[in-house]
């Protein structure tokens, strides 16, 4: 087991790795930005390490610095939690030539899965199936115009290197290949300075459908269920629940199997989720997220198991801690997560907060680093918490959920809280009927 993890992080994922390497008797090193200097996790942490100004690129994504930190405090592996340098090939590629474990997979399935185009190719020959469209980057209209007359309109035009919806453009015809083409090259070259491209049909009212799993890099692959993120906005995710409303069991048994199978045979080693669009009974792999996930909770409230944990047992050589039948289900879990916005426009609302109270009692998890008087700082991500529920059954879990919600207490900011409050009472939400255009067309209406 590692002597001393840094936390290659920030909020509240850091602090949820912090407790887990705290549960685990693993001394703790945090990296911060001065803006970070007052966060939760630089309290209580052994050992806490300025990386730099406030700007991602000067602190948080500054590989130099997190390594020069590594070596200053000794600690011998990095957990990148998620965002910024989770999926950062290269990272893992510099951690493992100073000889400090990354926890995480090898650089080289972080680059395969990382290409949108190589992650679907092997995909495919992993047995998982796939969205049709091309087989790899389209850089002629004509070859366009080729594939989307064979799939069948509406078309999806998607960044190969892309990901936040960024460099994806939907044409509903031939009349607007052209312009979706254009558009969606320009937007990926931009955003990632990568402008290869690639066409998929365009699903009109699929789920979004993940499946947690987790490999020990030997040949032995786990899966712990199915999350349903299919309330989206701007194809960010808000509200993640466990199990889908949408399978049965039969088709929750499948799939799971499918990447379990998928996950043993290319080897991988850790966390990852393999994610799907779904639709009239027919799941379609969009990609893989090769490290932890943001609504990982709802997967721990249903099986009990602390994926952390296992992804620290997993990295330090101790292989998977359950095999495929020890992993059982049970009741239901919701995710929200609350932003610090304006609950209808969006628009970011940095802050102080002058008063925090966090909801309680059975089946509450709130997920958070902040704090009465801590102060939102303008420069990385507005999610401030997540409030996981869980219950007997899906009924239960709502009904908690409401009641959590409306103890729920942030001053000083706005947040998202108003608009989970209006969803929870939502008819469509209630059931279980949804899609991923089903929130924006909700919020449509609303203005």
């Amino acid at each position: 087991m590692f002597q001393k993890i840094l936390i290659a992080n920030r909020g509240e994922i850091a602090l949820r790795v912090l407790r887990a390497c705290k549960e685990l008797g693993i001394q703790t090193v945090v990296v911060h930005s001065t803006a970070d200097a007052d966060a939760m996790h630089v309290r209580l942490a052994d050992e806490s390490v300025c990386i730099g100004p406030p700007p991602s690129r000067d602190s948080y994504l500054n590989i130099h610095q997190i390594v020069a930190a590594c070596e200053i405090t000794g600690a011998d592996a990095v957990h990148p939690g998620y965002g910024f340098l989770s999926e950062n090939a290269k990272f893992a590629d510099i951690l493992a030539a100073h000889n400090i474990t990354f926890i995480g997979p090898s650089g080289d399935h972080i680059r395969i899965m990382g290409d949108k185009i190589e992650a679907k190719r092997t995909a495919k020959r992993l047995g998982i199936p796939v969205v049709p469209g091309s087989d790899g980057a389209v850089t002629e209209e004509k070859e366009a115009r080729r594939i989307a007359a064979e799939i069948g309109y509406p078309v999806i035009i998607k960044a190969s290197a892309g990901g936040g919806g960024r460099g994806m453009k939907v044409a509903l015809s031939e009349a607007d290949l052209e312009i979706a083409l254009q558009t969606a090259r320009s937007e990926a070259g931009a955003a990632f300075g990568d402008d290869a491209v690639y066409i998929e049909k365009y699903l009109e009212k699929p789920r979004h459908i993940e499946v947690q799993v987790f490999g020990d890099g030997a040949g032995r692959g786990v899966h712990f269920g199915e999350r349903d993120c299919s309330l989206q906005r701007r194809h960010q995710k808000v509200w993640e629940e466990a199990p889908s409303p949408a399978l049965n069991a039969e088709e929750r048994a499948h799939i799971g199997g499918v990447c379990a199978k998928a996950i043993a045979d290319l080897g991988y080693s850790g966390a990852g989720t393999i994610e799907f669009l779904y639709e009239n009974g027919e799941f379609y792999f969009i990609e893989m997220n090769t490290r932890l996930q943001v609504e990982h909770p709802v997967t721990e409230a249903i099986t009990g198991i602390d994926l952390v944990h296992e992804q620290i047992r997993v990295a330090s050589g101790g292989g998977l801690s359950v095999r495929q039948e020890d992993i059982k289900f049970n009741g239901h879990a919701i995710e929200c997560r609350i932003n610090a916005e304006d609950p209808r426009t969006f628009t970011p609302s940095p802050g102080t907060i002058t008063h925090f109270h966090t909801p309680g009692g059975l089946g509450i998890r709130v997920d958070s680093g902040v704090y009465s008087g801590y102060k939102i700082p303008p420069y990385y991500d507005s999610l401030i918490g997540k409030l996981i529920v869980h219950g007997r059954n899906r009924v239960e879990c709502m009904m908690r959920l409401r009641r959590a919600l409306d103890e729920f207490v942030v001053d000083g900011i706005k947040t998202t809280l108003p608009l989970f409050r209006d969803l929870v009472g939502n008819a469509d939400i209630a059931n279980g009927d949804y899609d991923i255009h089903w929130l924006e067309k909700y919020l449509a209406k609303e203005e």
